[in-house]
């Protein structure tokens, strides 16, 4: 495990300063402070009063989602909420999920057996098991991505998938794109559905023409391009919406494969904006989700369940980041 020295080293201060950032000292910035307690989670360190705190403890369950290496989707979301976490003294678990895991035990019981006064569920489906026990639950729980209704003890959070697609669909458009293709992931996913929700929507919106035949449902990995865009450009699509930039890396793929250029044959965009979509080839054009606040966020949420404080949901502002695989529609004849 990482020392005080360890985190003085890395930020270049002076042990005693590391100190009184975890100690919370008052001779020291409020900025410098949570430098410290940030570095500290991000180093993996743990301070001997929050190992103590047996009841001070949240956990972070984690399905369908990569986290440990920066350019995974989930890991900024893990870190953001350890982090605000770790500023109050939490102890937080982070513990993968699988359907297995949730027909051993139930909800409540596994989180009141093991001291957690919460949870933040990331990456789930909807037909999950622990999904399913959701709508009784007594213990304070923060979604990202889904929602249950009428149960002040569960609260959701998330981006702003109707204003991201929209922004994606207006950005084709104003480029001359008309048949415009939309590779999402996969089924039984809340998010899935409401970018599918989006996407038809925001093409009504445009006055353009919504085919089955430019629409499908994949996964959220880059094998998914494979299925799907030949039958996209065999419907003459110009552009490919992705679900995410996984999606969307796959996409960019299989066009070189096929001897297309992109953006000058085809445009490409995806979601999310990991930091893999700066250095594709071209760059990635994308919907920027700010993962590090969506965790900062979901810990505050569920710091208020905890609290008695009943939120429903809280949806934050996505950007499009307009890179290089995204140009005017070709002209033809």
């Amino acid at each position: 495990m990482p020392t005080i020295k360890d985190i003085a080293n890395r930020l270049g201060v002076s042990v005693s300063t590391v100190s009184k950032g975890l100690n919370g000292a008052s001779d020291i910035s409020e900025e410098l402070r949570q430098l410290v307690l940030d570095t500290a989670v991000e180093m993996g360190y743990s301070t001997k009063r929050s190992r103590k705190e047996e009841h001070r403890k949240l956990c972070l369950m984690i399905e369908n989602m990569e986290y440990l290496t920066t350019s995974d989707f989930g890991y900024d979301i893990v870190l953001g909420f350890k982090q605000n976490a770790f500023r109050y003294k939490w102890d937080v678990t982070v513990l993968p999920m699988t359907p297995e895991l949730q027909l051993e035990e139930k909800y409540d019981t596994f989180l009141l057996k093991h001291g957690y006064c919460g949870a933040f569920l990331v990456g789930f489906a909807l037909h999950d098991e622990w999904m399913r026990q959701l709508a009784n639950t007594t213990m304070p729980t923060v979604l990202l991505d889904n929602f249950i209704s009428c149960n002040p003890n569960v609260c959701c959070v998330g981006t702003d998938s109707y204003e991201g697609i929209d922004m994606v669909v207006r950005h084709l458009h104003a480029l001359g794109h008309q048949k415009i293709a939309f590779l999402n992931g996969s089924l039984y996913s809340l998010v899935s559905d409401q970018r599918q929700e989006a996407f038809e929507s925001a093409m009504e919106r445009g006055g353009l023409p919504v085919r089955k035949k430019l629409m499908a449902y994949g996964h959220y990995v880059p094998e998914s391009a494979k299925y799907h865009v030949p039958g996209f450009l065999a419907a003459g699509a110009t552009a490919i919406i992705c679900g995410n930039d996984l999606i969307a890396m796959g996409v960019l793929k299989e066009c070189r494969s096929r001897g297309l250029r992109v953006p000058e044959d085809i445009s490409v965009v995806g979601f999310d904006d990991i930091p893999p979509a700066e250095t594709t080839f071209p760059p990635l054009t994308t919907i920027r989700q700010e993962r590090n606040e969506l965790g900062r966020c979901g810990y505050v949420m569920l710091n208020s369940l905890i609290n008695h404080i009943p939120i429903s949901k809280t949806l934050m502002r996505p950007q499009l980041i307009e890179r290089g695989s995204t140009a005017k529609v070709r002209a033809t004849g």
